[in-house]
């Protein structure tokens, strides 16, 4: 590699390069000037035309040249604005690959325009003045990375006061540096290997095929083995398989500490139709951790019920879950579910998990007149689940709804329990897609309350873009507020607008700062609009939208969406239990209820 700003060895370069030519200004030859350049379009002719070397490259080296300086030039400034705070603090190991993502983008640009630039120009910069430029490139990159490291660890400081987290987080900017450079020099180094690979294949080619056709057909042959081997090798066998295995072993695995059920109202308890081991890993656990009737006694000071709990595992064979649907529905007749109060369909995340703060309230509220019924279509992790086939949860939940609910019409309309539903997560996107828009969602229960919507939840997105005038995306009012709210902080976001509030009543719990519900696609070149003024109450003044940047500060925001406490991020503790108090009351259910329930349930925290 030769040094910035010096002219590299002509023999380091392949003999299949353009010839020599001089990055200064034309030098006069005796008294006359050397002709202008040829036009683009005729340097282009004479490349096509140019025949192949028949002698081999010069292979002594696979880096041939020193990176190019307006390429470093903008993959700085990226680095500079991905420092800036986005919808959650970060850790700084995430920040230094934040940095890298951002800075390597910024030089595939820079590189890009550079390119663009020499087509177009013939005159070349002079040796001293490209020395120059580096050595003002170093001292300008070394005085604003030190500058914006520091402005960093005090905005993120700031965004943690806000979301109410410990400030005291610790912020290693010579760490996040060497992450950065680390993760940028290794993407440089593979995209170099591509596009020496790429060269290569044109060589080849050229010496069998046209030139035109040369040059199209070798960068696609390389595309099209890089997208298979990421795809097939890397994505499918090596790492979906071994999250596969590594899933589907916790999920099979038996948790001495969690006892089996002994009372005949729980699915994998004595006169089940299903086995306990069938349950899987959180099948077992929402079955196992129902609400103590004992506990509900203590908070209601009256007898309380044991609630009914029916869970179906998932089984890999029933694609279209008709049999779990049909199952589950033989299990809510075994256990008498259809004369309690309240029947709740919940949709599970992808590992089969049923959000307890979604199904303690109503136990506690009903004094544990309830059943509650869900069934697995996974064991993966929700975004592994989302991106590989987010399609089984859709029809694993439409078929339980329908399952259930045609059960539950064919019964007397005075003799029918109140039926509900509820989704957290991917849950709540499968919930979501049950319905083909939000008139038939209204009519399809008594009530339902989800929570962190992802983006791809279509009811949902209908409802955002068609809110009321001058109301904000993350606290949106749809339709008047008539049958469906939105809120962050519960006991006071649902009770706007002040209109009434007719039943069946839908509630939509979601962060401001929750990355889950507002990544998309888009962030890579469209300003969403939860970046428009005003931001929501969690969300510092200080974040910026930046096209590309803002896309990896968000994807890594996904990651640690968990580390924050509700209602911030991803996590919406005990939210759940104003919005069941809100939708669906037992009779001379008040205010003052649902404040002590909150206390209740907070002396006595959920196991999860």
């Amino acid at each position: 590699m030769v040094a910035p700003g010096t002219r590299p060895d002509p023999n380091d370069e392949p003999p299949s390069a353009e010839p020599a030519r001089s990055d200064g200004p034309p030098h006069p030859t005796g008294s006359h000037a050397a002709p202008p350049p040829p036009p683009p379009a005729s340097r282009i002719r004479r490349l096509l035309a140019r025949p192949y070397p028949t002698t081999p490259p010069n292979t002594r080296r696979v880096v041939r040249r020193w990176p190019d300086l307006i390429g470093m030039c903008v993959a700085t400034a990226f680095l500079w604005l991905s420092l800036t705070p986005s919808l959650l603090p970060r850790p700084w190991p995430w920040q230094g690959l934040i940095g890298g993502l951002a800075g390597i983008a910024g030089y595939a640009l820079g590189v890009l325009a550079a390119t663009a630039i020499r087509a177009c120009v013939a005159r070349r910069p002079g040796e001293r003045f490209r020395v120059r430029a580096w050595w003002a490139y170093y001292l300008v990159a070394g005085i604003g990375t030190v500058a914006g490291l520091v402005w960093s660890a005090q905005a993120q400081r700031r965004l943690r006061a806000l979301q109410g987290l410990n400030p005291s987080s610790p912020w290693n900017g010579l760490m996040i540096v060497v992450i950065t450079l680390g993760t940028g020099l290794l993407l440089l180094t593979l995209a170099r290997g591509l596009r020496l690979a790429a060269r290569t294949s044109i060589r080849w080619l050229g010496r069998r095929l046209p030139r035109p056709l040369a040059y199209v057909l070798g960068p696609a042959a390389i595309t099209f083995l890089v997208v298979v081997s990421l795809h097939d090798v890397v994505w499918e066998r090596g790492f979906i398989g071994f999250v596969d295995h590594t899933a589907k072993a916790i999920n099979g695995a038996i948790d001495p500490n969690l006892p089996r059920p002994d009372s005949p109202l729980r699915s994998g308890g004595p006169g089940s139709l299903v086995s306990w081991h069938s349950l899987g890993a959180n099948g077992r656990k929402f079955v196992a951790q129902a609400t103590d009737p004992a506990l509900i006694t203590r908070f209601t000071g009256r007898p309380a019920a044991v609630p009914i709990r029916v869970y179906i595992g998932e089984n890999p064979e029933d694609e279209d879950f008709r049999e779990a649907a049909d199952l589950a529905v033989r299990e809510l007749d075994r256990t008498g579910a259809w004369t309690r109060a309240v029947l709740a369909v919940q949709a599970t995340t992808g590992s089969g998990w049923v959000d307890p703060n979604l199904a303690a309230p109503l136990e506690y509220m009903y004094a544990g007149d309830t059943a509650t019924v869900a069934i697995q279509y996974s064991y993966l992790p929700s975004w592994i689940s989302f991106l590989v086939d987010r399609g089984r949860a859709e029809r694993a939940q439409r078929a339980l709804y329908h399952a259930v609910r045609a059960r539950w019409s064919a019964l007397p309309a005075a003799d029918r329990p109140r039926l509900v539903l509820g989704g957290e997560s991917l849950g709540a996107y499968a919930t979501d897609a049950v319905f083909a828009d939000p008139a038939e969602l209204i009519a399809g229960a008594d009530a339902v309350v989800l929570e962190g919507p992802p983006f791809a939840s279509r009811l949902w997105n209908r409802m955002e873009d068609d809110r009321d005038r001058g109301s904000p995306v993350w606290r949106p009012v749809y339709d008047g507020g008539r049958h469906v709210r939105f809120g962050q902080f519960p006991a006071t976001d649902l009770r706007r607008p002040p209109g009434p509030w007719e039943r069946p009543r839908i509630v939509y719990l979601q962060n401001a700062s929750d990355p889950v519900v507002w990544w998309s696609p888009d962030l890579l070149f469209d300003k969403p609009a939860w970046l428009h003024a005003p931001l929501g109450p969690d969300i510092t003044r200080e974040v910026r939208y930046y096209p590309i940047i803002t896309f990896w500060q968000t994807t890594v925001d996904l990651a640690v969406s968990f580390g924050t406490t509700a209602p911030h991020g991803h996590r919406y503790g005990n939210g759940a239990a104003v919005a069941w108090a809100a939708t669906l009351p037992p009779p001379n259910w008040t205010d003052t209820d649902t404040d002590r329930l909150l206390a209740f349930m907070a002396q006595h925290p959920l196991r999860h």
